[in-house]
């Protein structure tokens, strides 16, 4: 296994390798995850062709088996609040060290002990270099709890690399108001005919 770096990836050859690996290993967390976690193929080739996101790729032989994309460009991406960021770490946000994982993915038939700790060391290393306040959220089916979890196995690469400090940031949650039990009779009956909306 070998480890390459990229940016601005518009080699169509590549762009669909990778995007393969991408929706293969991604699908069954955007099957558990009630938020937009897995992009389409669209949104895809946007992320991997910004220069200012790192693509990290573990090959074996000629096919790719991980990957994961950091964005060192907050106001690039739509998931996270610049003016957050601005307001908690002026001073990282002002230097630019404000990074973010947008992911990892890893092809569960490769060796993935082995292809994390490789993905880890290369991508780590480049964001202890720069300093990076490196930013990274992780849906309840790979996070159910605070402690544990795929936080604490990242938390644990970065050690590999250097001295780092796990800050929880911020837990969001889902909810959905399910009307579709209440009979239609039901629901005509809740309001009286003057608080109906008049179509005009």
């Amino acid at each position: 296994m070998f480890v390459t770096r990229h940016s601005n990836v518009v080699d169509p050859a590549l762009r669909e390798k990778l995007w393969r690996l991408y929706r293969t290993t991604y699908l069954p967390t955007a099957e558990a995850t009630v938020t937009h976690e897995m992009l389409d193929q669209d949104e895809f080739n946007e992320q991997i062709s910004r220069d200012s996101n790192r693509v990290w790729v573990v090959w074996s032989d000629s096919l790719p088996v991980a990957m994961t994309l950091v964005s060192t460009d907050v106001r690039a991406t739509r998931w996270l609040s610049e003016i957050y960021f601005e307001k908690h770490f002026p001073d990282r946000y002002r230097a630019g060290q404000v990074h973010y994982i947008v992911w990892v993915v890893v092809d569960p038939s490769a060796d993935a002990k082995g292809a994390n700790v490789m993905l880890a060391r290369q991508a780590l290393t480049a964001e202890a270099r720069d300093g990076a306040l490196l930013v990274f959220d992780i849906p309840e089916v790979h996070q159910p709890n605070a402690n544990g979890g795929a936080a604490e196995l990242l938390f644990r690469m970065a050690k590999m690399v250097g001295d780092v400090e796990l800050l929880p940031l911020s837990t969001q949650r889902y909810f959905a108001l399910d009307f579709a039990k209440l009979p239609a009779t039901e629901v005509d009956q809740l309001a009286s005919p003057d608080e109906l909306v008049r179509n005009t």
